[in-house]
């Protein structure tokens, strides 16, 4: 078995990853031979990753940001081996059998999800919100994402057929933050290509402060709704969706938005407390979701 690993890169130093895969790469007996392409997707920040280039791995610097998905599709066009490894930058590999995991677990025409994990270790407030919400909702067991494969999800850890890849893609119209796994989750299903869950999570480790996480939620709602609006996402897709349907019409929207008015100081203040209900959250995403236009 051969494998691409893919890495887009927005303003983070990559080099502890990069040397933790390369490491497990070459102790890896199964494996014939690997790559890692680095793609900095029009960063602003300069890290040395530049510097992390050798015979296996290979680095191209955008100067433009190309977006989420058209980085990913880019990668993925690059890539010279049959497997593609795709990994959120800011990540953080804690597992010495990592790569071996996924060369267990890989089948041709198939997908692996390995999965999400946060450090346990509480940070400091700034951070605090998306450091809480990834604990209570994203580090989700195997046993518990393969009872709904597709929705379970994310792009930030798996392993891909690379003919699979190609085929699907990430839809580029997607602008901003969020929802290009949604919508290759869906696609998935529909050709009936089956996600195998397995429990090797990436850590993730680039949190983003409580002001640029809300700023991130808009952006991926933003999108939600635009693909709701062009019917490529059903209101049954997507949980906040269904709450949305429902709540849209008056007098109910009226009345969760008077609701939530009266509520707005005390959630905005718990948003910013280590006593966050992410519940607490939940009403701040549907409150903004209710109060777009659609485009």
């Amino acid at each position: 078995m051969k494998i691409s690993i893919l890495i887009p890169i927005f303003n983070f130093n990559v080099e502890e990853l990069v040397r933790e895969l390369k490491a497990q790469c070459e102790a890896a007996h199964d494996l014939k031979d690997f790559e890692i392409l680095l793609f900095e997707d029009g960063s602003k920040e300069k890290f040395q990753n530049a510097s992390l280039v050798s015979e296996k791995i290979i680095y191209k610097e955008f100067q433009e940001n190309q977006g989420r998905s058209k980085i990913r599709n880019l990668l993925a066009q690059s890539s010279k081996f049959e497997a593609l490894l795709f990994l959120d930058c800011d990540s953080r590999i804690d597992k010495k059998d990592f790569i071996k995991a996924y060369i267990q677990n890989f089948q041709e025409g198939s997908i692996v999800y390995g999965g999400r994990t946060y450090d346990s270790k509480e940070p400091s407030q700034e951070v605090y919100l998306r450091w809480k919400y990834g604990v209570e909702r994203e580090i989700i067991s195997a046993d518990v994402r393969i009872q709904n494969p597709y929705k379970s999800f994310m792009t930030n850890n798996f392993l891909i057929d690379k003919k699979v890849f190609l085929d699907i893609g990430l839809d580029e119209s997607l602008k901003g933050y969020g929802h290009e796994d949604t919508l290759l989750g869906i696609e998935l299903k529909k050709q009936g290509i089956p996600i195998i869950h397995i429990d090797n999570p990436a850590v993730h480790i680039g949190l983003e402060t409580k002001e640029d996480f809300l700023e991130k939620t808009k952006e991926g709602l933003k999108n939600l709704l635009d693909l709701h609006h062009q019917k490529k996402l059903g209101s049954g897709e997507v949980k906040i969706l269904k709450y949305y349907t429902y709540f849209k019409f008056f007098p109910i929207k009226q009345l969760f938005q008077k609701y939530y008015q009266k509520k707005e100081r005390s959630i905005l203040e718990d948003l910013d407390s280590k006593e966050v209900n992410i519940r607490n959250f939940d009403l701040y995403k549907l409150n903004y979701l209710l109060s777009l236009k659609s485009s």
